[in-house]
């Protein structure tokens, strides 16, 4: 029964990110504003996830408290805040660069931790946390925007880091609602992303919209929103944390994979170098590598590549 629960939550959490790889290629194909795609994403997955808590019983009263909601509310700010940051920081930097930049958001979460939380940094964490530094550096010491840009590539680095930031505050903030349904907290986050972005979203032009640009916006919050959500805590209850830290990096891969396919987006040599180290070292850090035990995986991992 226990190898059938994590089989199942290894297939979930692989769909889920393989799917949430995509998003940049919906977000370019949409041809719409960020702050109009956030808001579709916010109106549709609202929906979506509203469907979802209804069915499984979570909008029975008393299924969060006042204070809970408030720290909803706080952390879907943060959460819009963050898919702003992301969308804008393709056409700087692409999709591949910046999702691999917003990778980062472990560390920073262990910095907020830190300092509100009280937790403890180790040596072994500063460690995974200097080499993932090194790897952005190199990421942009070679400079490069691409053909769908329209941005500063160092702007859109940069874009992705203040994502990567937003990202970790709403996962501080959601840590104070244990017992609380992520489901339901999905949907007060995504609500409170329709109040905040709807007296920027441009209504004038909703009625003019293509019939693709409707159905890259409606995946992005049915699918990219809504079922990605289900797959991920579904496969976070069934999977040791471990597995779940390792399959999490296929998103990224993923989305430098649709930025070359889709886009023709070919990272350079150095480019690839940061990205691994940055992958590399979050991904050390939440298998709970010390730095000794991670080098000496990479020793074998190469080794077996090179028998290969």
């Amino acid at each position: 029964m226990k190898d059938y629960a994590i089989r199942r939550g290894s297939l979930e959490m692989t769909a889920a990110m393989l799917v949430s790889g995509t998003v940049g290629w919906f977000v370019l194909m949409s041809g719409q504003s960020v702050r109009d795609v956030v808001f579709w994403r916010c109106v549709f997955g609202a929906g979506t996830l509203l469907v979802i808590c209804f069915a499984m019983g979570f909008l029975r009263p008393g299924s969060i408290t006042a204070k809970g909601l408030a720290w909803a509310v706080v952390s879907g700010a943060a959460i819009v805040a963050n898919w702003v940051l992301l969308f804008a920081a393709y056409s700087g930097a692409s999709i591949g660069v910046a999702t691999a930049v917003y990778n980062t958001q472990p560390f920073m979460l262990v910095g907020l931790g830190a300092l509100f939380l009280g937790e403890r940094i180790t040596f072994d964490k500063i460690a995974w946390l200097s080499l993932a530094f090194a790897g952005m550096l190199a990421i942009t010491q070679e400079q490069g925007a691409p053909q769908y840009g329209q941005g500063s590539y160092l702007v859109g680095i940069g874009l992705s880091l203040g994502a990567a930031f937003c990202y970790a505050v709403a996962a501080l903030l959601v840590k104070r609602l244990t017992g609380t349904s992520p489901h339901l907290i999905a949907l007060i986050q995504v609500c409170t992303g329709i109040v905040l972005i709807a007296p920027f979203a441009n209504v004038a032009a909703w009625p003019s919209l293509p019939s693709t640009a409707w159905m890259c916006l409606a995946a992005m919050g049915v699918i990219h929103t809504g079922l990605v959500y289900v797959l991920l805590y579904s496969a976070i209850q069934r999977l040791p944390t471990a597995v779940t830290g390792a399959l999490s990096f296929i998103y990224p891969i993923v989305a430098i994979l649709v930025d070359w396919f889709a886009f023709d987006h070919v990272l350079g040599w150095l480019q690839w170098v940061g990205v691994a180290a940055i992958l590399f070292a979050a991904g050390a850090m939440r298998q709970g590598w010390r730095p000794q035990t991670g080098l000496r995986a990479l020793r074998r991992r190469m080794a077996q590549s090179g028998r290969a």
